[in-house]
């Protein structure tokens, strides 16, 4: 059975793969989407540890601006739906460097909080660098592709504590 994340929708639960979130957002950011399956699956559990969250009460702020991660976030939580969620670029960590600084997570659960950041290694640089160029070629198109395509595969091959720490 492939991995899956849980929540509870109004007191039942509901699973998402990463395949569920990818068909849900279609094939143009697949880094975005297993980034935010993997930051989901671990914080789920420490938001609640008893049980599944209930998806409606969770509220999402980030200062990465991928449509994937968005659209994952949107199918599991339905949070930009309901407006729990929130980019915000304040909560970027600069000193985390470039690769980084964005890949960040406030959560928030009934009486539970926490921001997860993303590990060094689990985000290329080389994925930054080609997503940044305003005016690509089709060569660093086609490049950006295999390179979103290839951090997918490496988060989804991570543990999710090994993608994603808990800040503070």
């Amino acid at each position: 059975m492939a991995e899956a994340i849980t929540l509870a929708e109004r007191g039942r639960e509901i699973r998402f793969t990463y395949d569920d979130m990818l068909r849900f957002h279609g094939h143009g950011s697949p880094g975005g989407v297993a980034h935010a399956f993997k930051m989901l699956q671990r914080a789920l559990p420490l938001l609640d540890p008893a049980a599944p969250c209930e998806r409606r009460e969770i509220a999402i702020a980030t200062a990465f601006g991928g449509p994937g991660a968005r659209d994952a976030i949107e199918l599991a939580t339905r949070a930009v739906t309901d407006g729990r969620f929130e980019l915000d670029p304040s909560l970027a960590r600069p000193e985390r460097g470039r690769t980084l600084e964005r890949f960040v997570f406030r959560l928030a659960y009934r009486d539970r909080a926490l921001t997860l950041a993303a590990r060094a290694g689990s985000v290329p640089g080389e994925l930054i660098d080609l997503a940044r160029v305003e005016h690509r070629t089709a060569a660093q198109e086609a490049r950006l592709d295999v390179v979103k395509l290839a951090t997918a595969e490496r988060a989804l091959a991570m543990p999710a504590s090994e993608v994603y720490e808990v800040l503070g």
